[in-house]
């Protein structure tokens, strides 16, 4: 059964208050995500974290001690009509404000990626297409959903397919939107709680809803979801050994590092 708004929004406080308000909370202060005066794009997808993320952002623009401006976006990006209807009617039933525009995305990835998997290309054109419409709303930050399991198997997939050691960062600047920031609230929050949480508003979320992408299962990130539950199950403190790994980088332990665009080397110092 579907709950009230005002249900839903308790529900944060108080029944999942330490899995997600207490987690979001620290994030925000610990990364100074969220600043006096900000006026932040909230990128809303359908998905179960984006969704999440906006319930978020409307109680600490309640309760928090900082004034703040909301924006929340939904890029259609060539949902089937069902989709779209399902992503606003979700927004509509659990108070979020969303405002929709329209692109090509899915048929343009498709196409530049001559029929092969396109996600890459998706999600940077997505990126691209979200930076753009905060630009012209006025925003000063763009808010995403991606949370502690996004972070660490990104950490693992750099690793092990890419050759380098670097995760996603809580905040980061755009490069090429002038003004613009790019920021992770919910980097400390655990996609298992997000589940719950949405599970809990009786609100079905939607999943990528691409039409041409190759199947979930035989995904280079559920291969590594996989992988860390498994290992799970001998060292139930593996993740946030993961995560903490890109806290606790010994410099005096490694062979090489990039900084400011130069690829270092410990023959650099070494001896000195």
């Amino acid at each position: 059964m579907k709950k009230s708004v005002g249900e839903i929004e308790r529900s944060i406080i108080k029944s999942y208050r330490k899995e997600l308000w207490v987690r979001f909370i620290r994030a925000v202060k610990n990364y100074r995500l969220v600043e006096e005066g900000d006026k932040i794009a909230v990128a809303i997808s359908g998905g179960k974290d984006s969704l999440t993320l906006a319930k978020l952002f409307q109680e600490l623009q309640k309760h928090g001690k900082q004034s703040f401006d909301l924006e929340f976006i939904c890029m259609d990006p060539g949902y089937r009509p069902e989709v779209r209807k399902q992503v606003e009617e979700t927004c509509q039933g659990l108070g979020i404000p969303v405002k929709v525009h329209d692109s090509d995305v899915f048929e343009v990835a498709e196409k530049m990626t001559e029929g092969g998997a396109p996600c890459y290309m998706c999600a940077r054109m997505r990126r691209g297409n979200l930076y753009s419409r905060a630009q012209d709303l006025g925003c000063n930050k763009l808010a995403l959903g991606h949370h502690f399991n996004d972070v660490i198997e990104t950490i693992l997939m750099n690793v092990l397919y890419s050759a380098n050691y670097k995760t996603m960062m809580p905040k980061l600047r755009s490069q090429n939107f002038q003004g613009l920031e790019l920021i992770r609230p919910m980097y400390l929050i655990h996609e298992e709680d997000i589940i719950r949480f949405m599970r809990s508003t009786g609100y079905e979320a939607i999943d990528c809803a691409c039409t041409v992408t190759q199947k979930k299962e035989s995904s280079t990130r559920f291969k590594i979801k996989q992988m860390i539950d498994d290992m799970k199950q001998d060292n139930k403190n593996v993740e946030i050994s993961i995560f903490r790994s890109a806290e606790n980088v010994n410099q005096d332990a490694i062979i090489g590092w990039i900084q400011n665009g130069e690829k270092k080397s410990f023959l650099d110092t070494y001896g000195d």
